[in-house]
């Protein structure tokens, strides 16, 4: 193995011979704890130490870093507390997330680094949306994220490369060649001879490099970094390397060839840095031995820090507020405005146009956004007043564009992604239901991002255009789930969406668009999220829904004036406003819970379940649920208005009467 220290000092040698030492000995010793029960899993980076150490080394300290599970030496790198390390192995409440991560899921915004999920791939296109943010504040920094060989197989591999690539992001993506995703060797998972030749097809150039060579890593990092720098481009690096243990300890190693320990034992990163060092004269083997015992001492004094940790006293009041990030109290009130009509498609454009405004780090990203305006012409002429840099046409990415909308708020940013229609969420679903929604619980950090989902039927669109996908979102928790009915709330609700730090699913329904007006207050005003609306009151029977079912409920009301119908419209499913839901129940004693979607596992059912079992002595019938049929959404016109919920509302309120 060739080193070359061009320009370092010994002084700088010694310090990234400590470095890349450092991750070593502290696994070494938490093999030790695994067997002993102290901890409970470990992803080992044995083998690989100079990858992670050189490339961290490499960056500026305020850099983001999006690592792995074999990543140790970027935690160490960043100079984060052994003990507080330590305690977040353990579980300890005192650890990075609380007790609420294991090993290497977690982050720290102190130290620039974005905690992992398990999917792997969705840690690359965070790395797109932070470069983005970079751009856009005009700084000369990069990205930089980790994959390994077997990560290249996902789609959300070749999604953050090509996104980085069309938007020209500085982001340097790092791929850990170690031969094996878990046990299926590389000639299982691609074809290519290398997978650095993968950069020429995204068009950016790549490297591949000896990644068991910690000079030959932090050089080239370096050096890419000014290129992506200078450039504003993207750039691939291929690290050869070698998992010297398991996939992770409880796996083994049986299905590797022997003789691959052998030959890779001979290039182990340590070792071959420790001989070199001691062949320039740099250091003698007794420095190295004071060395390790000084490190030793460190790991035992940090673990005894670590071991006196309290244990975990679990809080429920805590857990349940740590879910979501705080919210600003301060609401802009729409009262005494002066009011004009609009249609709810202007309302939303309106409510947009203010955000936008309003928040000068406010980022619209979606599929035919600028200059074509959007599916549905709304963000039309939004490209023209705030130009292409925060009105950004995305490629054909769902999960890319959610995972950059999360890179952008770890620096800083808001940032809406539409869904040209709510069906496609699907393909995006793992960074919305996994990254978003949990990061403020995992770690700490918000996600300060809004999704557009046009949604529902009743304009024959078949079954790929016209679902209603909102319970989906309904139990994850983490996310909010907000559905207007009305221009005037469509308006305000996305205004507080916006001004919301955590992730909020904004549905909007497409068949309403154009075909419901109203009265819409003409400046700057919120409407809180998670409060319901109450439509009219009545002591007959309740029912309590949301979107379409608003106004289908209220077109069954004008024609039916003899029933005295308590119409709520919820508004927010997530979270819900149950003070509303008891008092509408409270009024009447029977209830008919109406909704678009589908009857098995609609929000209806949780509903029902909640008003069972806190509002059951004032129930005079049994509840029933409204809604469309359990099957696709038809295309066809007639059998579209068979599956939809409002062909059987008369029907229903007839049957709850009569009980």
């Amino acid at each position: 193995m060739f080193f070359d220290r061009k320009s370092l000092s010994n002084e700088q040698l010694v310090e990234i011979y400590q470095q890349i030492l450092l991750p070593r000995m502290i696994e070494e010793k938490m093999l030790v704890l695994l067997r002993q029960g102290k901890i409970s899993k470990w992803f080992s980076g044995i083998g690989q130490e100079a990858i992670a150490v050189g490339a961290t080394l490499a960056l500026q300290q305020d850099e983001w870093i999006m690592p792995l599970h074999r990543n140790l030496g970027v935690f160490t790198s960043r100079n984060m507390p052994l003990h507080k390390l330590f305690m977040q192995w353990q579980g300890n409440k005192d650890g990075y997330s609380k007790g609420r991560e294991r090993s290497f899921h977690f982050g720290s915004p102190e130290h620039h680094i974005c905690g992992m999920i398990s999917h792997l791939g969705p840690q690359l296109a965070i790395a797109d949306g932070v470069a983005l943010a970079y751009k856009l504040k005009d700084e000369s920094k990069v990205s930089l994220a980790f994959t390994g060989d077997g990560g290249t197989s996902e789609g959300d591999f070749h999604e953050a490369l090509n996104t980085a690539a069309v938007w020209d992001l500085p982001v340097i993506f790092i791929i850990e060649n170690n031969g094996y995703g878990l046990s299926t060797p590389v000639n299982e998972q691609y074809r290519c001879e290398s997978l650095v030749d993968r950069a020429r097809g995204y068009g950016m150039e790549g490297v591949r490099i000896d990644g068991n060579n910690v000079l030959a890593v932090y050089d080239t990092i370096k050096g890419v970094r000014d290129y992506c720098i200078a450039n504003q481009k993207p750039y691939l690096v291929e690290c050869m390397t070698f998992r010297m243990r398991g996939h992770e300890e409880a796996s083994g190693t049986k299905y590797v060839p022997q003789h691959l320990f052998e030959e890779w034992a001979q290039k182990d990163p340590v070792k071959k840095f420790e001989e070199y060092l001691v062949l320039q004269e740099v250091l003698t083997y007794s420095e190295i031995e004071q060395i390790r015992t000084g490190i030793r001492q460190r790991i035992e004094s940090e673990l005894q820090v670590a071991y006196d940790a309290a244990p975990i006293l679990p809080d429920v009041q805590e857990e349940l507020k740590d879910v979501y990030a705080p919210v600003s109290e301060n609401f802009s009130s729409p009262s005494g405005q002066p009011t004009k009509e609009l249609r709810l498609i202007d309302a939303i454009k309106e409510g947009m146009d203010l955000s936008m405004e309003r928040h000068p780090n406010l980022v619209l990203m979606g599929q035919d956004i600028a200059e074509y305006g959007g599916a549905f012409k709304i963000t039309e002429g939004m490209v023209e007043k705030y130009g292409k840099s925060r009105v950004r046409n995305t490629p054909l990415c769902e999960s890319a564009i959610l995972g950059s909308a999360l890179g952008l708020s770890l620096e800083g940013f808001k940032s809406m992604v539409e869904m040209q229609f709510a069906d496609f969420v699907s393909v995006g679903l793992n960074q919305i239901v996994n990254n978003l929604a949990k990061l403020h619980y995992r770690w700490g950090k918000n996600a300060d991002v809004v999704v557009r989902m046009p949604t529902g039927a009743g304009v024959g669109a078949g079954p790929f255009h016209s679902q209603s996908n909102e319970a989906w979102f309904v139990h994850t928790p983490g996310l909010k789930v907000v559905y207007p009915s009305t221009p005037e709330d469509a308006k305000g609700l996305l205004i507080a969406s916006f001004n919301d730090p955590n992730p909020v699913m904004f549905f909007e329904h497409k068949a309403l668009y154009r075909s419901v007006s109203g009265p819409v207050p003409e400046g700057y005003y919120e409407i809180p999220i998670g409060k319901a609306r109450q439509v009219r009151e009545g002591d007959a029977l309740s029912i309590i829904t949301y979107g379409a079912g608003v106004h289908w409920a209220e077109e069954y009301a004008n024609a039916h004036p003899e029933i005295s119908l308590d119409i709520l419209d919820l508004r927010t499913l997530l979270p819900l406003d149950y003070d509303a839901i008891k008092n509408s129940v409270m009024r009447t004693g029977k209830v008919i819970l109406l909704h678009e979607d589908t009857l098995i596992g609609g929000i209806g059912g949780e509903i029902s379940a909640w008003i069972s079992e806190h509002c059951f002595e004032w129930l005079d019938a049994p509840i029933m649920r409204c809604a469309s049929l359990d099957t696709p959404v038809p295309f066809n016109i007639e059998l579209e208005k068979q599956f939809l919920a409002k062909s059987r509302l008369g029907s229903t309120i007839q049957k709850i009467l009569q009980y």
